[in-house]
């Protein structure tokens, strides 16, 4: 990985390499970043209120209503990976018994991810102006900003951009930062219910969802910060405006870290449903040529690069191949490099970032990555890898939470996109990218323990 994707804070120097201002805002312009394109700095309060003023909150059921029905208008999806419906998450929180509670999950496990922490960094205040319209739509009294530990000094930063907007009375419901342990599954939404329940940050098993008993079980409406974000200019704007960007079926802008061998990886605002090899050129395009795609991040799917590059990025068209947006995880793979290796890396990460509360991470997950990493680096049988087939196979819809089914979905479309490695590795051994640095950002972490999960 280049600098710009592993030195902090997330992947401002790539923002300013990324061909400039104006070559960031294409024909639809940025919304979420706007205010980064504008100035070259991050937007305080007194900046951020001179560009949007206060936020639109509503007073009333009637308006709190009218705020739903324009967040369904306007069609906007959850940008944490799942893109659920927005409105309808904020719809039904707002018609469960008892008063509601507000998350926003800026957890971000994702280590090929750094598009929440860059927002967060960028523009905090249109997080903190969404998290207080969500709260007055589904009526909510309390609201809770959950970031990693691993990011002290912005979640410091945030803490004291919400005592600012409480001392100018910008705060209607008060919003509580807090600091989680900092491991996969711990971004997974009854993670973070659980762990403000008092328990540690690992998965539940559902029912009941969160949005029917979750935090003090109570109705809970969990929202990726990216989401909140652009709530809060839809509460502004309108849907229509939020429509003017992206295509019917996949409206508005997201988010979108793209790496791997692109001339300016980072972070950028880009246009839902435009094709993947348009996308990159907004990175400057491939620096070298490209064997294959992964979309979505370690829970994510491989596809070819001559295939990746023609796809719209929009959820429709992605799950036509197998694949989808996921956080807005895109990185570009260079044809040197031996996929089966990148792949065995992740695999190994995800065994050992399992909360192993079920039989499929206990077992299985280990023993996937045990398979992946003995066909990149050493002489399996041939009968390996229709084991290794069968085994994939089994974890998917069998664990607790979704943990094996995206570990799952990643090695199976691993096997398929690098099948010609996969007859090499068999017929001649490990070949000799199989040893080169990584391109995948693989954290190099221990299991952690169970002390460190609270």
């Amino acid at each position: 990985m280049t600098d710009a994707m592993t030195d902090g804070p997330a992947t401002l120097t790539a923002l300013q390499a990324g061909g400039g201002r104006d070559g960031m805002l294409g024909p639809y312009g940025s919304r979420l970043l706007h205010g980064w394109y504008e100035t070259g700095r991050a937007a305080g309060l007194d900046e951020h209120l001179r560009r949007y003023g206060p936020p639109p909150l509503p007073r009333t059921a009637d308006t709190a209503g009218r705020l739903v029905r324009a967040v369904e208008d306007a069609g906007l999806t959850g940008r944490g990976g799942a893109a659920f419906p927005t409105g309808r998450k904020l719809r039904t929180v707002a018609a469960g018994r008892g008063t509601a509670v507000v998350v926003a999950n800026g957890m971000e496990s994702e280590p090929a991810s750094r598009k929440d922490e860059t927002l967060l960094d960028l523009a905090p205040h249109l997080v903190l102006d969404g998290i207080a319209l969500a709260a007055a739509a589904v009526g909510a009294d309390v609201a809770h900003l959950c970031l990693p530990r691993t990011r002290q000094d912005q979640a410091q930063a945030l803490r004291e951009a919400v005592e600012e907007r409480r001392r100018l009375g910008l705060a209607p419901v008060p919003v509580l930062v807090h600091e989680l342990p900092h491991h996969y599954v711990s971004s997974e939404e009854t993670s973070l219910v659980r762990w403000l329940n008092g328990g540690d940050a690992r998965p539940l098993a559902t029912p009941p969802r969160p949005f029917e008993k979750g935090v003090g079980r109570r109705p809970t409406l969990i929202d990726n910060v990216e989401t909140l974000a652009h709530l809060a200019l839809i509460a502004r704007y309108g849907p229509g405006w939020f429509r003017g960007a992206g295509r019917p079926d996949a409206a508005g802008t997201a988010l979108v870290t793209l790496s791997g061998a692109l001339r300016t990886p980072g972070v950028y605002e880009v246009a839902m449903g435009l094709p993947l090899g348009q996308l990159l050129d907004t990175a400057g395009g491939p620096a070298e040529p490209l064997g294959s795609v992964l979309l979505g991040g370690f829970f994510g799917s491989w596809l070819p690069a001559e295939q990746a590059l023609r796809v719209p990025f929009a959820k429709q068209d992605l799950a036509a191949l197998g694949a989808g947006p996921g956080a807005g995880v895109i990185v570009a793979l260079p044809a040197r490099a031996c996929g089966l290796a990148e792949a065995a890396r992740v695999l190994g990460h995800l065994a050992a970032q399992s909360a192993r509360q079920c039989g499929p991470c206990r077992l299985g997950l280990p023993a996937v990555a045990a398979d992946f990493a003995d066909l990149a680096w050493g002489r399996p049988a041939p009968e390996a890898v229709r084991r290794l087939e069968d085994r994939a196979g089994l974890l998917a819809g069998r664990g607790a939470c979704r943990h094996p089914d995206g570990a799952s979905r990643f090695a199976a479309t691993a096997l398929r996109v690098f099948a010609d490695d996969v007859r090499h590795h068999l017929s001649l051994g490990p070949c000799a990218a199989a040893g080169d640095e990584p391109v995948l950002p693989v954290p190099d972490t221990p299991a952690p323990d169970d002390r460190e999960w609270r």
